[in-house]
């Protein structure tokens, strides 16, 4: 297969576990080039994501790699044998190519759990709070940057409303929840847009609140991504230098503790439910 021009975060994920496969099989590049009749050089490619690979051959890697696990091999596959552009690649080179592979991960996930101790998630902003973001960075960007970045954000939340609509948990401090990004009407409408999303059947919205004693857990924002089977998980985890994937297996297992800690700690559905009317009935009172 031709190199790619461009390589997404999922080439390089796929090109990862064939890597870890054969490293876990003991096997050197070139030793798995030689027992699958290839070139070095194409192993290596294929591991850093640069060129396809066909189901053929991640079967035959797969069985030289002494894999047994179906469901991973399968989903391997799958990765592999994708067709079509995903309609972020509308957004190639007019956003930065970060934006474009949280969306990729958004559509493939099996669900989706995220915290957030200071930002509303950007699944669930109103295009009024999203545009209050994009419009504070500095240096200031451009109408039509804004412009973009605000239909983008709104576009990725379809993964909520489409049919096959993915679970989503977001696990949101009360801090986020009463910051205003824009003005006290704004914030009103952005805390009943999370109602609203929330009576969808497979949105759950829990609340960690100013009173709870015993919590240190706030940190930086982290959306854990599922995969079609669990070694396929990832983290996207923001910092101040920006964003990153991760999918190491002791860090996967990091942060699915990490993020059962902070369901355990947060109030339930309900009583979030119940908070966030309280918050909006004293935006409105603090006039």
């Amino acid at each position: 297969m031709p190199a790619r021009s461009v390589i997404t975060a999922r080439h390089e994920r796929l090109g990862a576990e064939l890597r870890k496969l054969r490293e876990r099989a003991g096997l050197s590049g070139r030793e798995a080039a030689r027992a699958a009749g290839i070139a070095e050089s194409k192993v290596s490619n294929m591991e850093v994501g640069r060129v396809g690979v066909s189901e053929e051959r991640i079967r035959h890697l797969t069985g030289l790699y002494a894999c047994d696990d179906a469901a991973l091999v399968d989903a391997l596959v799958r990765m592999a044998t994708e067709r079509g552009r995903g309609w972020w690649e509308e957004y190639r080179e007019l956003l930065p190519a970060g934006f474009l592979d949280i969306a990729e991960l958004e559509e493939h996930a099996a669900y989706l759990k995220t915290f957030e101790s200071v930002h509303i998630p950007g699944l669930l902003q109103t295009e009024e709070h999203a545009r209050a973001i994009c419009a504070f960075p500095v240096p200031e960007l451009r109408a039509e940057d804004i412009d973009k970045r605000v239909a983008f954000r709104l576009r990725r939340q379809e993964v909520l409303a489409r049919d096959d609509a993915l679970p989503y948990t977001a696990v949101i401090h009360e801090a986020a929840l009463r910051i205003r990004v824009a003005d006290r009407k704004a914030a009103q409408r952005q805390l009943l847009h999370i109602l609203d999303q929330s009576e969808r059947p497979q949105v759950a919205v829990h609340v960690i609140p100013f009173d709870l004693d015993g919590f240190a857990g706030i940190g930086y924002p982290m959306l854990y991504a599922g995969g079609a089977v669990p070694q396929l998980d990832t983290v996207l985890v923001e910092t101040v230098h920006g964003s990153g994937f991760m999918d190491a297996e002791a860090q996967l297992h990091r942060y699915r503790g990490f993020l059962a800690k902070l369901e355990d700690a947060a109030l339930g559905v309900v009583e979030s439910r119940d908070l966030i009317h309280q918050l909006i009935r004293q935006i409105g009172e603090s006039r």
